[in-house]
């Protein structure tokens, strides 16, 4: 495989195109190319905030879940908001952190960006164009919405590439396939027809099942001592554990917008459904989120794994700390990164 360029060039216009569906603004490129169906406006920034905020709670404020302790380069897929991008890049001054997406989102404090912070934009989709044994860390999270359902064991195979030996890959996937702690929800309730109809709109394009399958890919792209933890999200605060229900609360705010946005674009385009009908769909599967008894919850994927070979510091790996409830991409070789 290709060893890589890090040179970048100016942001093409093409990424920065926007078409309106439904009173909503999203990538022309994402769409026309079967990418991404999620908004990039900047409600869409902010639901993507509110996401982080509760991965840091449920994650403890633990950024870097792999024994990392002075990283170097740290390359982060999939932006987004750049919340996380941002957090790292603060909290490792002397790490040269860069972080790659598909769209220059508006970032309202992007002349505030830490020094050692590098957005660029390019297709994940395609071949990775950085060098072999680069990074010490790559941080892939909420990728199931924009990596093709084909590609994943090339991306693996890409971020392997990319790492330096002992180096680690870190995983976060939600299963968009809403579970009931008591097993009140059927299969006639919103919020499971809102989960089915939405794993059966992203294909053939994507894997809407890919958080399950990290911990199989990960090993068969060549990760080593890979890790996997099944974590649970409240989408509202319905428990009575005093930690779970603090997520469930901080997780409200993203679920009532992730339940609209994830949605207004693939329902109407792949399934046909009309936007009174999506938007209907949608507020009753924001009351059962909010309704406890229903206990609903997002089953969450957490995985890492190791580049063979490397250090002694690298090979000792404490495992991955999160929350677990108690019950239970251009084309061509000659591509260049754009900076944002």
């Amino acid at each position: 495989m290709d060893e890589g360029d890090t040179e970048t060039v100016p942001v093409d216009n093409t990424y920065r195109e926007v078409v309106v569906h439904h009173n909503r603004e999203f990538q022309r490129y994402a769409l026309e190319n079967g990418i991404y169906f999620a908004p990039v406006d900047e409600d869409e920034i902010e639901r993507l905030q509110y996401m982080h905020q509760m991965f840091n709670m449920m994650f403890e404020h633990r950024l870097i879940f792999p024994p990392i302790t002075r990283p170097r380069r740290i390359l982060d897929c999939g932006y987004g908001s750049a919340s996380w991008a941002v957090e790292v890049a603060e909290q490792y001054p002397d790490c040269e952190v860069i972080g790659i997406d598909i769209y220059p989102y508006p970032l309202s404090d992007e002349d505030g960006l830490p020094a050692n912070l590098d957005l660029q934009l390019d297709d994940l989709n395609s071949p990775s164009t950085f060098p072999s044994n680069h990074f010490d860390l790559v941080h892939s999270r909420m990728m199931t919405g924009g990596i093709h359902a084909n590609r994943w064991l090339n991306y693996l195979g890409d971020i392997l590439r990319v790492l330096r030996p002992g180096g680690w890959c870190q995983m976060v996937e939600i299963y968009f396939n809403v579970q009931s702690d008591n097993g009140t929800l059927t299969a006639n309730h919103a919020l499971q027809v809102w989960s089915q109809n939405y794993m059966q709109s992203i294909q053939p394009y994507k894997d809407p099942r890919a958080a399950l399958r990290l911990q199989n890919w990960m090993t068969q792209a060549g990760f080593v001592e890979v890790e996997s933890r099944l974590l649970t999200l409240p989408l509202s605060g319905w428990s009575t554990d005093p930690r779970d229900h603090a997520i469930g609360v901080a997780n409200r705010a993203n679920v009532h917008r992730l339940l609209s946005s994830l949605a207004i674009y693939p329902f109407t385009q792949a399934l046909g459904m009309t936007s009174a009908d999506v938007q209907l769909l949608v507020a009753q599967a924001r009351s059962e989120a909010d309704n406890p008894a229903f206990k609903a919850y997002f089953p969450v994927y957490v995985c890492i794994g190791r580049k063979p070979g490397g250090s002694r510091q690298h090979r000792h790996s404490d495992g991955h700390r999160g929350h677990q409830s108690s019950k239970g991409e251009r084309q061509g070789d000659s591509r260049k990164r754009a900076r944002h």
